[in-house]
């Protein structure tokens, strides 16, 4: 969004892609937020490693607004470790019969 120079006042910073939809939930409070008259700027999947991101739209008038996404950091874990894990053990366990 272009405000004519002037900084955000809330600037939220995610974990996920950003698509303008309502399906996604930064979108939604985005959304809501600009319609209660606050100007807002999303950060989406910015690097961990560099500042960068975070400097690109300055520093907000009230606060940085941080998520992990819409899925919780332990389902990915989970989601990510355990089938793999799962198959290895039980692909070893089929190998030693």
């Amino acid at each position: 969004m272009n405000w004519g120079g002037t900084a955000s006042d809330i600037i939220i910073v995610t974990a996920d892609a950003y698509v303008d939809h309502p399906s996604f939930g930064m979108a939604v409070i985005g959304r809501f937020l600009e319609s209660q008259g606050f100007r807002v700027g999303i950060i989406s999947q910015p690097t961990w490693d560099n500042a960068e991101p975070y400097k690109q739209l300055g520093e907000p008038n009230l606060f940085f607004g941080i998520t992990g996404g819409n899925m919780d950091s332990l389902i990915y874990v989970f989601v990510v470790k355990t089938p793999t894990r799962l198959m290895v053990k039980l692909g070893k366990d089929l190998i030693d019969r």
